[in-house]
């Protein structure tokens, strides 16, 4: 404690303190001399007390008569009883006065077009002021179809997050859509700073960008000097219903802020390695015959994929846990066929279960009482795919391990260990409801109303499955669940995308900074639907997709059940070349995408980053969201614009190598890149390493043992470094140690192989193919090999226009140490 008095109290941990004043209550972060964070500044801070409604009044009694020939009473008695009259009606008119306060419009009761929900407790909002002196830039809050870096929201609509099922959604919106993560993060050239508001009610956020009171803040610390003005982000935050139950990350980096947001809510779990591959959807493949002749197809024109995806159209009238087996009957021979090439199936598991007396799950669930009840106690019933339909009370664990239990082999009969899941409509979405979604007055476990865990009812649909896939393979494979909905520590449970995009060059251009967005808050697995959802994209539409999403975490074709098929052999010729190419662009780095991942469950770091997490000084990429960073090594500017054949672009930091041409473009530059319709602007950063694997396969898993090509990059000291992450790329052995971790440095002319981490341990027989130079100085004769047990001299060839060389085939084992010096 540093300073205490009547009106406040200081506190300081570290180089951070804490300024608590009373009259009237506030509270400041202080880090380092500079207050980041302020608290009910504005005085915004209110809170509903729960309320129980006023019963009718009940009318006074009639006053009593004298009895006949009873005496009169005294005037004195009719004095005293004159005044116990005026006192009681004084109370009864406070009491009335108390009563229509609490009896205002809407107060016990809302009505959304023809749908009521009743309010039990009256209103019960909670919100609050939260300002970022010092702070120019905030991010955060998805899902919108909003810019990266948040707008101010005066005049207009505050963003909102209460998640639903949105038809044909807007652009360029703060509208709620399928998920919310009420988390924040303000940045400057100094520091970042972040907050989580752990609420799961609907809630809005303000957003205004004005000056900071250096009058009020030079009362808190004595920092502000000078004249010139200094910014401040101010948020108002306000939810439906809970608690105010807020954290922040006092970072400084934007770094430390992931991984200090990882430590409440989790970080992103090591996929399985098929998962960051291509897979390919739509709504629906017809039956066996089509299933075949499209994993056919993809094998016909050398154009590898890793999963096919089953739409509601392939259950029993949309009973999940089943199939139609009419279209489906032989489901296990089917799937089986698909993972003899190392390829894997997705079916569709929604939340809403099909109201029949015959239906196993259904019966199950009444029987035990597992649905979502209404406000009587009776089970909700509502409408979705199959009609009237029930709700699984995901928030009861033993609903959820109920529930789990369903995807046992003995149970989903028809499914093997290969087949994974989708559980889409999971918002969850009603057709019949209010806003597409549950009113918010039925009741869940622990007598909780909807609209108290209305956003995070999704996470919960996922987080049971996820268990059911686990415990199937008694603990011994990964998981892989796509989620539609998602709130804060959705990530811990699989992927999620951006729901039913339309296809429509501005839906690919807002993909970006809507993943990106997603990945600033710790829900890194995350796509866009190649091509559109609904509608029919045209050529370049779908061509400039795959070649965008080839770069973005979850890379997923998906379409509408009235849209024109569009796999990728029926584009053109010349088109079907390009996706193929951009599409094996995409297993060629899957051995830079699988380690990103792996650091990304250790620390919480994103894959897919905004320029300023990686140049967090540089003011020029605070807005930039066209281009964007895979990791620390690569950066791309994917080409949305319809017709496009160039643009111009700034290269933040040191300089860049054309990963195709491997010209060089300075940093701290901007640069006018021009596009064909076969190029993805992709550099790979000076400084940087970058693993590759180049042979041609069906499927990831039949390339695991393929050799690797390195990329090294150098800087203007000659140096370079970069990691790889290897395991068995399916089981959770590598939490018990069971995998490698390689660091490779390039210093002083000589390429490193050492161990990662000790504690890792882990024998594959990938080997070293082909090492690419860029940015050396002067041609080198020749490459020497000093490893246990070797000593050899290797071949090196120069290109002068590029002034790269390549060593070929050096045939080292990757997970052995070794050393390689050029002279």
């Amino acid at each position: 404690m540093e300073n205490r008095n009547q009106q406040s109290i200081s506190l300081t941990f570290a180089d951070n303190k804490l300024v608590i004043q009373s009259r009237p209550f506030r509270l400041d972060i202080v880090v380092k001399q500079h207050v980041v964070v302020s608290l009910n500044a504005q005085h915004l801070l209110k809170f509903e007390h729960l309320r129980e409604k006023p019963s009718e009044p009940t009318p006074p009694p009639p006053p009593e008569q004298p009895a006949e020939g009873a005496e009169n009473p005294s005037d004195t008695e009719q004095v005293e009883e004159k005044k116990e009259e005026t006192a009681a009606g004084e109370e009864e008119k406070k009491e009335t006065e108390e009563n229509k306060e609490d009896d205002e419009p809407d107060m016990w009761e809302e009505t959304f077009k023809t749908h009521k929900d009743t309010k039990p407790n009256g209103p019960t909002s909670v919100g609050m002021d939260i300002g970022f002196p010092g702070f120019d830039h905030v991010y955060g809050i998805p899902e919108h179809t909003d810019t990266l870096a948040l707008q101010s929201t005066v005049g207009g609509e505050p963003y909102r997050l209460y998640n639903l099922d949105v038809f044909e959604y807007d652009l360029n919106s703060r509208m709620a859509l399928y998920g919310g993560v009420p988390v924040m993060i303000a940045h400057n050239e100094q520091r970042t700073v972040g907050m989580y508001w752990n609420n799961a009610a609907e809630t809005w956020i303000d957003i205004s960008n004005t000056l900071a009171d250096k009058s009020t803040l030079s009362k808190v610390v004595d920092f502000v000097k000078g004249t010139d003005d200094m910014p401040q982000v101010n948020t108002h935050w306000f939810s439906e219903s809970g608690i105010i139950d807020l954290f922040i990350m006092l970072g400084p980096t934007a770094n430390d802020v992931f991984y200090q947001y990882s430590k409440i809510t989790g970080s992103t779990q090591l996929p399985p390695l098929f998962a960051l591959a291509y897979h390919q959807s739509r709504w629906n493949y017809n039956d066996e015959e089509d299933v075949r002749n499209v994993d056919a197809k993809f094998d016909e024109h050398d154009i590898p994929y890793d999963v096919l995806w089953l739409d509601i159209e392939h259950t029993d009238g949309k009973r999940y846990f089943t199939w139609d087996v009419s279209k489906f009957p032989n489901s296990i021979d089917m799937i089986n066929n698909i993972s003899s090439k190392a390829r894997k199936m997705v079916t569709i598991i929604d939340p809403h279960i099909k109201r029949d007396d015959n239906f196993k799950i259904h019966k199950e669930a009444t029987e035990l009482g597992l649905y979502v009840k209404n406000k009587d106690g009776s089970d909700y019933d509502g409408w979705c795919w199959p009609g009237s339909s029930g709700w699984f009370d995901f928030l009861s664990p033993n609903i959820r391990q109920h529930w789990a239990s369903k995807f046992s082999l003995d149970e989903y009969q028809g499914s093997t260990l290969d087949l994974y899941t989708w559980n889409d409509m999971n918002e969850p979405s009603v057709f019949n409801g209010p806003e597409i979604t549950m009113h918010k007055d039925v009741k869940h476990y622990g007598g909780w109303e909807h609209r108290d865990v209305h956003n995070i009812y999704g996470l919960y649909v996922q987080m049971a499955t996820v268990h059911g896939q686990i415990q199937r393979s008694n603990g011994g494979l990964r998981p892989f669940v796509l989620s539609r909905a998602f709130f804060a520590g959705t990530q811990r449970w699989g992927a999620v995308w951006t729901g039913d995009n339309t296809a429509e060059w501005g839906h690919l251009k807002v993909s970006n900074p809507m993943l990106l967005s997603l990945n600033l808050v710790g829900i890194t697995f995350s796509g866009a639907d190649v091509g559109g959802f609904f509608k029919n994209p045209d050529t370049e539409l779908l061509t400039r997709w795959y070649q965008t999403a080839a770069y973005q975490p979850f890379f997923r074709s998906h379409a509408h059940l009235d849209t024109r098929r569009r796999e990728p052999w029926l584009l053109p010729e010349e088109n079907t070349k390009i996706v193929r190419s951009a599409i094996r662009a995409r297993y060629a780095l899957l051995p830079y995408w699988y380690t990103l991942f792996y650091f990304g469950e250790k620390t919480g770091r994103p894959v897919m980053r905004p320029l300023w997490v990686e140049f967090p000084q540089d003011k020029t990429v605070f807005n930039e969201q066209d281009s964007f960073m895979i990791g620390s090594a690569l950066l791309t500017h994917p080409v949305t614009e319809a017709g496009s054949q160039g643009f111009n672009m700034y290269f933040p930091g040191q300089g860049w190598y054309d990963v195709d041409t491997y010209k060089y473009y300075a940093g701290g530059q901007t640069h006018y890149i021009p596009v064909t319709l076969d190029k993805i602007p992709v550099y790979h950063r000076s400084g940087t390493i970058v693993p590759r694997k180049e042979r041609i396969r069906r499927s990831s898993n039949l390339g695991r043992s393929d050799p690797y090509t390195f990329t090294i990059c150098l800087d203007t000291n000659g140096q370079a470094s970069g990691d790889l992450y290897i395991d068995d790329y399916h089981s959770f052995q590598y939490k018990s140690g069971h995998y490698s971790l390689r660091k490779f440095i390039y210093e002083n002319n000589s390429l490193s192989n050492k161990n990662g981490n000790s504690q890792g341990m882990y024998e594959t027989q990938s080997w070293l193919e082909k090492i690419i130079i860029l940015g050396l100085t002067t041609k080198p004769n020749q490459a020497d090999v000093s490893s246990p047990g070797q000593a050899r001299s290797l071949e090196v060839s120069w290109n002068t226009d590029t002034n790269s060389a390549i060593i070929h085939n050096p045939r080292l084992n990757i997970a052995k140490d070794w050393i390689i010096s050029l002279k």
